[in-house]
């Protein structure tokens, strides 16, 4: 039974709440969803509602998912070895057809009953619908050990957004303001080839090409931490590649913080690096004082 200390406790919240409400009324919210976050039943549930309730407070939250783990699965599954190189996973012709099953099939769909299912109305695309995400093929080089002479890796169908269509996104929202749209990081060549896009890299791109007010990435991580593990609160766009040369970056969190440093240089609001293991994580960054994660300004 709720108290009511509960209720009062749960009033106050609503009306310190409201500055921030009124802050992002209207605006485009494009956020990241994956990581354990995407795969906790009980996170995916409240990440939904979540995502439900910014839509009723008047934002338009567009969410672009991951789904490494799953595609991992389902390749073992199929008796299909990924070759890595530098580690990232070569996505050969056979590779990429799971890629984008798994994308743009289970996994967007789930998300899109997720929230469906929690009131909200929710249609799911792929970067290849309307030619929302075009793709080129990305280029990777590394430098041999011994003759120290630069050479290019071949990652077959990893692509990196080239330029965003979002005619398609405009069109579904005309038709129905109450949508919310589940994008799917598969993106399309200029000759109709298929691309396995980074879900942070498309992302930031469509927050860029939309000029959202924030662009969240969701992780499994507290934020950026410094060289004493204490969470960075915020950091200016122009000190990302500085952080990066000394190492405070490292590993996957250097792509996280060049998408959200470039996304803030293309016009996005500002870029949040959050926690989405933690419940209601994207409440406590939109709407209280002192946010959850890192922000990238």
């Amino acid at each position: 039974m709720t108290t009511q200390s509960d209720a009062q406790f749960t009033a106050r919240t609503l009306s310190e709440a409201l500055p921030y409400i009124q802050r992002y009324a209207g605006q485009t919210i494009v956020v990241k969803y994956g990581g354990h976050a995407m795969g906790d039943a009980s996170l995916a549930l409240s990440f939904a509602r979540d995502v439900v309730l910014l839509k009723a407070l008047g934002l338009n939250p567009v969410i672009v998912h991951g789904g490494g783990p799953q595609i991992g699965k389902l390749l073992d599954k199929l008796g299909i070895v990924s070759e890595f190189k530098d580690g990232l996973r070569v996505t050969d012709e056979a590779t990429m057809e799971v890629v984008e099953m798994v994308l743009s099939g289970p996994i967007n769909k789930s998300i899109v009953r997720a929230i469906n299912q929690a009131g909200g109305k929710a249609v799911g695309l792929s970067g290849a619908d309307g030619n929302l995400l075009r793709a080129e093929k990305a280029t990777r080089t590394t430098r041999d050990p011994d003759s120290h002479i630069e050479q290019i890796v071949d990652l077959g169908f990893v692509g990196e957004p080239s330029e965003v269509d979002t005619s398609v996104l405009n069109a579904l929202l005309q038709a129905d303001a109450a949508l919310i749209p589940v994008v799917a990081p598969v993106g399309v060549g200029a000759d109709g080839a298929r691309y396995n896009v980074n879900a942070d890299t498309a992302a930031g791109a469509l927050a860029s090409a939309l000029k959202a007010s924030r662009l969240i990435l969701m992780t499994d991580v507290a934020g950026v931490l410094d060289k004493q593990k204490q969470l960075i609160r915020e950091i200016p766009a122009a000190e990302v590649a500085g952080l990066i040369k000394d190492g405070t970056a490292v590993g996957g969190m250097i792509p996280k913080l060049e998408t959200a440093a470039q996304s803030v240089n293309h016009g996005v609001g500002a870029a949040v690096i959050l926690d989405g293991r933690a419940p209601h994580a994207l409440l406590m960054e939109l709407f209280t004082e002192h946010g959850a994660g890192t922000l990238v300004s």
